[in-house]
């Protein structure tokens, strides 16, 4: 059974698009996604350096972007993995791969939530840091004590800490024991209440939106649960904004399914990596580069019935 998942905010980083131009229908697909969230996506996904690409209301239509040329690249239009999550905006892409929303449309509601998100985090100066190991019971015992949120919960041994630059610089004072800490390039709190402006603008556009419900298994942050309902995943789309990643209840879910591969769309690694760790014995592909496709159409070829 193969899965595909599309990474989250911060996984980004300058030039990660260059070599994926190379290939034929690219350049053509991401200038007429360019028109569609009105970015440069080509320019910002080749020559941007890392703080423009840090921006909010540039990161998520860029990643979203990045991982569905792939994905097309990939399956080349004829057929879909067996099962696909996305991690924070990576749930955009997990939608389209799934048939819940068109390209186009996943990346109009990327571009709004990006900008809408982008506008919460200027209210208050805040941020992310990455818990590393330590007992699971104290870390969040210490997050809370600092009136920080757990905003992704990835696996035992790393949870992210969201929260204000004066909370996250108490919780750097005075960390978890055996415990490391590592800032996240990302540009507010983003899967706390400080997204709440967000949630709303989500929640206006959703009624208006053309859905599908899902071809394929499709995976929920909220809970890991597979949702059968593209009107019901839409609504999640919207609140999960605001509420914490369970990356580690997706991961469950996938064991429970019997995902035997997972493939990481562009700009792969930090998910697989999660996956090695979490996941023993299925096996896993980062998709870095077009250098990889083979790779991938050979480990998709192995472990479909």
């Amino acid at each position: 059974m193969i899965l595909l998942a599309a990474p989250g905010q911060g996984a980004q980083t300058p030039g990660f698009l260059t070599p994926w131009l190379e290939l034929p229908g690219v350049a053509d697909r991401l200038g007429w996604w360019s028109a569609v969230t009105g970015l440069d996506l080509v320019r910002y996904g080749t020559e941007a350096d890392a703080e423009e690409i840090r921006d909010t209301a540039v990161a998520q239509p860029l990643l979203v972007s990045a991982a569905l040329a792939a994905f097309e690249t990939l399956y080349e239009g004829a057929d879909r993995p067996d099962a696909v999550a996305g991690h924070s905006v990576g749930e955009l892409a997990a939608a389209a791969v799934a048939g819940v929303l068109s390209p186009e449309a996943a990346l109009v509601l990327v571009r709004e939530r990006g900008r809408a998100m982008a506008d919460a985090a200027a209210v208050t100066e805040t941020g992310m840091t990455a818990v590393l190991g330590g007992d699971p019971d104290e870390v969040l015992a210490v997050i809370e004590r600092h009136g920080l949120t757990p905003a992704n919960v990835n696996a035992a041994g790393q949870v992210v800490a969201a929260g204000t630059l004066l909370q996250l610089q108490a919780l750097a004072d005075d960390p978890p024991a055996k415990a490391r800490l590592r800032k996240l390039s990302v540009a507010g709190a983003f899967h706390t209440e400080h997204m709440a402006p967000a949630v709303a603008t989500l929640r206006r556009l959703a009624p208006g939106i053309r859905v599908a419900d899902p071809a394929i298994t499709l995976l929920s942050n909220r809970d890991g649960a597979a949702v059968a309902s593209g009107r019901e995943y839409l609504t999640r789309l919207a609140e999960q904004v605001s509420a914490p990643v369970r990356w580690d209840a997706c991961m469950a879910t996938m064991r429970d399914l019997g995902v035997t591969a997972i493939i990481e769309l562009p700009p792969a690694g930090t998910l697989v990596g999660i996956a090695k760790r979490e996941l023993k014995g299925v096996e896993t592909l980062a998709l870095k580069t077009p250098a990889d496709l083979e790779k991938a159409r050979e480990l998709i070829k192995a472990h479909t019935a």
